[in-house]
């Protein structure tokens, strides 16, 4: 079993999910934390559902809008002749959806710590919402930004449910860690399913460690 090839991976379906997130996770945060709209909190309940939700249900959800039968996997296999169903795309799509709950609180809870009177000064002097945003709301919630772009992708990184669903477990084209890890306990091989292990504890300790940094530079 290649190792490395399984890190690799895993790092690179991560960080393509988190990357998908940011700025649907920026805009949304944005639009509740800021916005005066109506339908605010079902905005809310909708952003957060992932987090409550078995991954295995959102797998399958994915599964059913990705696969050649479902709206967007039989317009991308007719129109593109493409089927990213059980490949590393899916697997990031996966992870996207997973994590996309932790990454867009983190930020509400960022933005939400920006003094108002600066964000309306701006609006007096004419600048345009999407201006305040750009120019004051988001540089001044980077660290907890920065902090929930972080945490979603530890939570990238450590999916199972959802990508075992619409992705698989393909050594070298969609096997993670967490389903090397799965795989090795299955056929009985449990020192490299602890080797596994140990990188994702590592994994995990460098990337909280970062996280739990920034927050506590927010809170400064």
């Amino acid at each position: 079993m290649d190792i490395l090839k399984i890190l690799t991976l895993t790092l690179q379906i991560a960080a393509v999910g988190t990357l998908i997130n940011i700025p649907f996770a920026l805009a949304i945060s944005w639009l509740i934390v800021k916005k005066r709209v109506r339908g605010k909190f079902l905005i809310d309940i909708l952003a957060s559902l992932p987090l409550a939700l078995p991954p295995v249900v959102l797998g399958y959800f994915l599964l059913l809008m990705l696969g050649k039968n479902g709206p967007i996997g039989s317009f991308l296999y007719t129109t593109f002749g493409i089927d990213i169903v059980f490949t590393w795309v899916a697997a990031s799509l996966a992870t996207s959806l997973v994590s996309f709950p932790l990454m867009t609180r983190t930020m509400m809870i960022a933005m939400s710590q920006v003094d108002n009177r600066l964000e309306m000064s701006a609006r007096m002097l004419g600048a345009s919402q999407l201006k305040v945003a750009l120019t004051i709301t988001i540089p001044l919630a980077y660290r907890g930004i920065i902090a929930g772009i972080i945490i979603g992708f530890i939570r990238a990184m450590s999916e199972f449910g959802a990508t075992m669903i619409v992705a698989g477990n393909i050594p070298g084209k969609t096997q993670t860690i967490p389903l090397a890890i799965f795989q090795n306990i299955q056929i009985g091989d449990d020192a490299t399913a602890l080797r596994l292990v140990a990188i994702a504890i590592g994994l995990a300790i460098i990337t909280l460690l970062a996280h739990n940094w920034l927050l506590k530079r927010v809170k400064e």
